[in-house]
């Protein structure tokens, strides 16, 4: 299927006030108390480029991420807001590639590359029931 509403160049921006919950302290990290963790710049990164996408898809379609590399280059302190701006730079039939950059109030803190792949909800649902169903079958 092809999705002609999607084209390389779209792009979406999300900010995020950064709380005491987005600090390393919350991620195992006690040392860094007041800094931003990782992963949550990487959750904001998908949060992102799932905004681009996922909207403009048939009602039984989504995007599931496949690959995501980010590079964490700057702290950012809690109070601070973290604007994440992800872009498509590749289709390839239902393979989207999004180059993602982040900045807080003093500059760039990160960027990185997110692959996703737009899928059949429904038949994604029914591989998740196929695999898991070995698991519910079992006896406890």
């Amino acid at each position: 299927m092809k999705f002609t509403e999607l084209s390389i160049g779209m792009s979406k921006t999300i900010q995020k006030l950064i709380t005491e919950e987005d600090t390393a302290l919350h991620f195992g990290n006690g040392s860094l108390q007041d800094l931003l963790a990782t992963p949550v710049l990487a959750a904001l990164m998908i949060e992102a480029s799932v905004s681009v996408v996922d909207p403009l898809l048939p009602d039984e379609y989504i995007t599931i991420g496949k690959y995501l590399s980010i590079d964490h280059s700057e702290p950012t302190v809690k109070g601070m807001t973290v604007t994440v701006k992800s872009t498509i730079s590749e289709i390839d039939n239902n393979r989207i590639v999004f180059t993602i950059n982040a900045y807080d109030e003093l500059g760039e803190i990160g960027n990185g590359t997110h692959e996703r792949y737009i899928v059949n909800n429904n038949l994604l649902r029914q591989k998740v029931n196929n695999r898991t169903e070995k698991i519910a079958s079992q006896p406890k």
